[in-house]
């Protein structure tokens, strides 16, 4: 168990989490379209648009969005384990999500909407997370476990997924 429930990650562990992240998900940052998702989206993967988020004057689909996505991420995880939070180019984590976001508790250390810059949630293993992408304003939601924990939900509050497997989904 960690002894603060939000560390940030030292330098040389950080380098060794991007280095992996960029590598086993060939993450291409761009703000051009042309070069979108900026991930390979993994196999069991599901990606929602967020474009009608923003438009909402009270935020209640966002927080929604939000509390669905970490109570996803932290279900997926057991009361000892932690989760990486990635903020590309900036301070990422090791935090333990049983451990943060109640009375009492210091917040997540991001929120999986990606207000700015590229957000990522990784367990320490990379078999699950989100990666929210800012510039073409969607998030992905990939590994088994949380899509089934999360996605049904996420459809709810955004609507049908724009991509599954990395694959563009029909519109009807």
């Amino acid at each position: 168990m960690m002894e603060d429930p939000v560390a940030a990650l030292p330098e040389a562990e950080y380098r060794r989490v991007w280095d992996r992240f960029y590598a086993e998900f060939n993450f291409q940052p761009s703000m051009s379209s042309l070069k979108w998702p900026a991930i390979q989206e993994p196999v069991a993967s599901v990606t929602w648009s967020l474009a009608t988020l923003p438009d909402e004057p009270d935020y209640e689909r966002l927080d929604r969005l939000v509390e669905v996505v970490e109570l996803g991420l932290a279900s997926c995880v057991g009361p000892q384990d932690t989760l990486f939070a990635l903020d590309w180019q900036h301070t990422s984590y090791r935090f333990a999500p049983q451990g943060v976001g109640g009375p009492g508790q210091p917040a997540w250390p991001l929120s999986p909407y990606p207000d700015g810059d590229y957000f990522i949630f990784l367990s320490e293993d990379f078999h699950f997370g989100s990666f929210g992408h800012p510039w073409e304003e969607s998030i992905c939601l990939f590994g088994e476990e949380l899509l089934d924990a999360a996605s049904a939900d996420v459809d709810e509050v955004l609507g049908p997924p724009i991509r599954r497997s990395g694959k563009a989904v029909g519109r009807v």
